[in-house]
């Protein structure tokens, strides 16, 4: 079945359709993996080896309409493994709620830690 256009005209293969987040949710370009990580003392941590369970800082690139604290182009702190993962133009992407993101950086300084990335 295709998609119908409002003019009921099928749409193109090339048309290009804008993405809109909805409600309260935030989509989120995902961190590379790199597989192996530097501590910052200097040691090579292997893929492989077991830590602690990790956040991932991530860029916001889309909100939806009842997202509050989150803006375009804010970093994101949250838990990478229990998001849900979409592959958009064969770059991975991470769509979640507001309420998974643990912190947000960015230049407005309303209620900050002092802390900076």
């Amino acid at each position: 079945m295709n998609p119908v256009s409002e003019a009921n005209e099928p749409l193109s293969s090339d048309a290009k359709l804008e993405i809109q987040m909805l409600h309260d949710r935030v989509l989120v370009r995902m961190p590379s993996n790199d597989g192996e990580r530097r501590s910052t003392g200097g040691i090579v941590i292997p893929a492989t080896a077991q830590v602690a369970r990790r956040l991932s800082w991530g860029d916001v690139l889309g909100v939806g309409n009842n997202v509050r604290n989150v803006k375009v182009g804010d970093r994101v702190l949250f838990n990478s493994e229990e998001q849900l993962e979409v592959e958009i133009q064969g770059d991975a992407y991470l769509v979640m709620r507001e309420r998974d993101i643990h912190a947000v950086a960015s230049e407005r300084t309303e209620h900050g830690t002092g802390l900076y990335l």
